[in-house]
């Protein structure tokens, strides 16, 4: 299964470098583009491994991505996003870009805004990818941190690794 997952990873990091989806735009402009996600759709399933049905009509390297971010909370919820979601929608985490919560019974409560984000969908990725490669989350924390500082919007405020 941890194999399969690495694969996952690995196919998923391929096809959304290959589609350019990491695009440097200014913090207005990467600002106004998201202005649209105070409407994110959300939708409650019963475990990380039941993906929402908002997924149905989206690319399957998005799908992947949901699924991916469903079992690798324990990572993403370190990491900040820096596409502007952290003003606009109150998200904390790039884990927020995907997941609103997960309940105490194991349900998971989906956000849609990441089907509308390449820098979220990017980000979820690189970070999961560096833990498999053995970084720790500080690492990640850290590159994340300096990879996206210049060129797009504020960070969301999220706390440090533990």
């Amino acid at each position: 299964m941890k194999y399969k997952f690495m694969i996952l990873i690995t196919a998923v990091s391929l096809t959304l470098s290959a589609c350019g989806s990491r695009q440097e735009v200014s913090n207005e402009e990467h600002s106004e583009s998201q202005a649209h996600v105070h409407n994110d759709k959300q939708e409650k399933t019963v475990s990380s491994d039941v993906l929402p049905t908002f997924l149905s009509s989206q690319r399957e390297e998005i799908q992947m991505v949901y699924q991916i971010a469903g079992k690798s909370t324990d990572i993403i919820k370190w990491i900040p996003c820096y596409c502007g979601c952290g003003e606009s929608s109150g998200h904390t985490s790039n884990m927020n870009c995907f997941i609103k919560e997960v309940k105490s019974d194991g349900s998971v409560v989906w956000d849609d805004h990441g089907t509308r984000c390449g820098v979220c969908l990017q980000i979820a990725v690189e970070a999961v990818k560096m833990k498999q490669e053995g970084k720790s989350l500080k690492e990640i924390r850290t590159i994340i941190d300096n990879t996206y500082k210049k060129g797009y919007a504020k960070p969301t405020d999220t706390p440090l690794p533990v």
